[in-house]
């Protein structure tokens, strides 16, 4: 314990953290000198000056290359967290040095990218002008990934399951219903009120098998006695969503900021029913071991307001 202690603190460098991450990415000494733009034999010498510094074998040789051990992933893993967060330090100095005050990344899911985000982004963008935000797009099963690695500082949308959630913060932006919505002149929208039995013949856009959004649906649908529909197309896209309802008598529930923002549009409509139980809140989450950097305190700050009832 105490020779790994040592090693860690005084012998470990960037270019060890370097050497590691990419021979986890080549599996392959030859691969990681050309791109590291060392000799073969100087990866080799530095790995086994690692390995012998901490006692602790890190990589399986074989012909075929090599593979990290148990060890090995662990620090593989951490090193790749350092290298992120020394980027994240070099950009933050070169942003000061340039005038700008930070940056912040930002990954967001269907559900908040239309509007919550957008509106968010103004109002952040209003109080520090030279703040940058980076904002990925992706689902939920993509994004926590990405956010444990420290790739991006948040996540906003949909919220998972609390079970999901355990090391991470989180926060509950807002519990919006959802409308059901079709196109304008759809054969239900004279209906002053719809039953759920009203909605069988209907083709319908429903959320992919396995996202956060399919199991409350698929309950709602058992509820009211429905069949899955079989004349169905799986989308988490809200502008393939509203394209699609366009041209076709498709149903689909979307969140109430989302219809009201197509509504307003006049590009689809919404139908008299709604459910204001069938999807999770949309709120944030964030790594609650990693510190917030004033960049992201102000995001988060600029999300909860705009997600206050008007």
């Amino acid at each position: 314990m105490a020779q790994i202690d040592w090693y860690l603190r005084a012998n470990l460098k960037p270019r060890h953290l370097q050497m590691l991450v990419a021979l986890d990415d080549f599996r392959n000494v030859g691969g990681v000198a050309a791109h590291l733009n060392v000799t073969q034999p100087a990866i080799s010498k530095s790995l086994a000056e690692l390995e012998k510094g901490l006692g602790l074998k890190l990589f399986e040789r074989t012909p075929r290359g090599v593979h990290p051990t148990v060890y090995g992933e662990s620090l593989i893993r951490h090193a790749r967290r350092m290298l992120i967060e020394l980027a994240q330090a070099r950009d933050e100095l070169r942003g000061l040095m340039a005038g700008t005050t930070g940056s912040v990344c930002v990954g967001t899911l269907s559900a908040a990218a239309l509007t919550l985000m957008p509106q968010s982004l103004a109002l952040m963008k209003k109080r520090s002008p030279n703040t940058t935000v980076i904002v990925r797009e992706g689902t939920v099963e993509s994004l926590l990934p990405e956010l444990w690695s420290g790739k991006i500082d948040l996540i906003v949308g949909r919220m998972p399951d609390d079970h999901s959630l355990h090391v991470h913060g989180k926060k509950i932006l807002s519990n919006a219903a959802v409308t059901l919505m079709a196109r304008k002149h759809h054969p239900l929208s004279a209906r002053r009120r719809l039953k759920w039995s009203d909605l069988k013949a209907y083709p319908w856009v429903i959320p992919p098998a396995g996202t956060l959004l399919r199991e409350p649906l698929e309950r709602a649908f058992e509820q009211y006695g429905i069949p899955m529909p079989g004349n169905r197309i799986e989308t988490l896209s809200v502008q393939i969503i509203q394209g699609y309802l366009q041209l076709t008598d498709a149903v689909a529930f979307l969140a109430g900021d989302v219809s009201k923002h197509f509504a307003r549009l006049g590009l689809i409509a919404a139908l008299p029913l709604e459910l204001p139980n069938v999807l999770r809140p949309v709120g944030m989450i964030w790594q609650k071991q990693r510190p917030r950097s004033p960049s992201v305190q102000l995001m988060m700050q600029c999300l909860e307001e705009t997600a206050q009832p008007k």
